[in-house]
């Protein structure tokens, strides 16, 4: 379960796999599934604290700081967008039918190429289990790039690059979905279409970009990490 991509004294980053929690839940006692964070602490045997998370059905890269001031300067980072995150996902094609007839929704075709990028803006709530679109919710920006169509597991899919410029829960699920697009095994918004398992969708980590973040070199970390993608 512990893939570390990249250590220093400061920070490690872990290639987390799907059906696993990023840290532990709010009723850790009761709830048996594997947690990265915990066995990442056992591993290194050293208190860790986590930077950001990854949803439990999501892969990818997770970032964990070693010491308190690294954890400080990193959540200040994350806080003012310092950091680039990209994330791979793959859909089916557009179809509305996953939305029910009573949310607004523009349901509007759009017509794809490969590289054609959109900006693509909400305000997000998040719910007992999964996130909606209303007035009262926070700001939400995805900036988000067509890939073209790409076979993967003997499927016809598209392919989409997503980096989110705010980081609210279950954003880029929610904006694929209310796009007409479904990311593959994401039953709760949608999907009709299963992945690897249960506990997996099609939507994984797989950049993280320091280039543009102050302090970073600094802190020896790269300008850039990066892990296969999907």
């Amino acid at each position: 379960m512990i893939e570390i991509v990249f250590e220093n004294s400061h920070f490690v980053v872990c290639d987390k796999p799907s059906g696993v929690l990023s840290t532990p839940s709010r009723f850790e006692e009761e709830d048996a599934r594997l947690c990265l964070g915990t066995a990442l602490q056992e591993h290194l045997k050293i208190q860790i604290y986590p930077v950001h998370r990854l949803d439990y059905e999501v892969s990818g890269l997770v970032m964990y700081a070693k010491n308190p001031d690294a954890h400080r300067k990193a959540n200040a980072w994350f806080e003012m967008k310092q950091v680039q995150k990209t994330y791979r996902a793959l859909t089916t094609k557009q179809d509305f039918a996953h939305i029910p007839s009573n949310i607004t929704n523009p349901r509007t075709p759009i017509e794809l190429q490969p590289g054609l990028n959109f900006e693509w803006k909400s305000r997000l709530l998040r719910g007992k289990r999964r996130a909606y679109e209303h007035a009262q919710g926070k700001p939400s920006l995805t900036l988000v790039t067509y890939l073209g169509e790409s076979d993967s597991n003997n499927e016809h899919y598209l392919q989409w690059d997503l980096q989110p410029v705010t980081g609210r829960s279950h954003q880029l699920r929610f904006d694929l979905s209310r796009h007409g697009f479904p990311i593959v095994g994401d039953a709760l918004y949608g999907s009709k279409v299963s992945w690897k398992s249960n506990d997996s969708i099609a939507l994984r980590s797989y950049a993280i970009d320091f280039a543009q973040t102050p302090g970073a070199e600094a802190l020896s970390l790269p300008k850039k990490i990066v892990i296969p993608a999907l």
